[in-house]
């Protein structure tokens, strides 16, 4: 069975720790671009040093190289069978350029999981676990500007995968457990 999936939510909404799990469960990668980011630098690969020059200054890496980052890792063998993505697409033009390398091999995106979470509740996850953490830059006004900013760029995206009638929403309150097991159905369900 193949699962292209897209993860979505906003920060603090579990998501990291929810592709991990639905990956295992799936039997496919969870690739973040961070991860994609973090792997190209270490192994210093062409791509790498680029998106360096960007991350370096504390500059966003721009999207056409972030393309070409994602590209290059869904044609790696283990994406093969499929795939969740979290943290991309971040916007209507990498939903474009997902759409276009896809299609290059003849598939497309099984289905969008929402993890939906009030603005509130973030806020106050992100608190916790910046005080776990030592996170002294994660204060609410910062925390609050991040979460302007998805709702700004990233959510009109939701409305896209709505548009084409493969996002599924799932409740991201409650338990890990008890989040996972709604992600899974949900899941199912995009690629039944």
């Amino acid at each position: 069975m193949s699962a292209r999936l897209v993860l979505m939510g906003p920060p603090g909404s579990g998501k990291g720790t929810q592709s991990a799990g639905l990956a295992a469960a799936l039997g496919v990668p969870a690739i973040s671009t961070g991860a994609i980011f973090r792997d190209n630098l270490a192994r210093k690969t062409e791509l790498g040093i680029e998106a360096e020059r960007y991350m370096s200054v504390g500059d966003l890496v721009p999207d056409e190289l972030t393309d070409r980052l994602v590209e290059a890792r869904l044609a790696e063998p283990d994406a093969a069978p499929g795939f969740i993505l979290d943290g991309y697409p971040r916007n209507m033009e990498q939903v474009k350029a997902l759409d276009t390398m896809l299609a290059k091999t003849g598939k497309s995106v099984d289905g969008a999981i929402l993890l939906s979470i009030p603005d509130d509740q973030i806020v106050a996850r992100l608190l916790h676990r910046a005080q776990i953490e030592g996170r002294e830059d994660d204060t609410e006004p910062v925390i609050r500007e991040r979460i302007g900013v998805y709702h700004s760029k990233t959510e009109p995206i939701v409305g896209e995968f709505e548009r084409r009638g493969s996002l599924h929403r799932v409740d991201g309150m409650g338990s890990v457990e008890d989040v996972a097991v709604r992600l899974r159905a949900a899941a199912d369900a995009a690629i039944a």
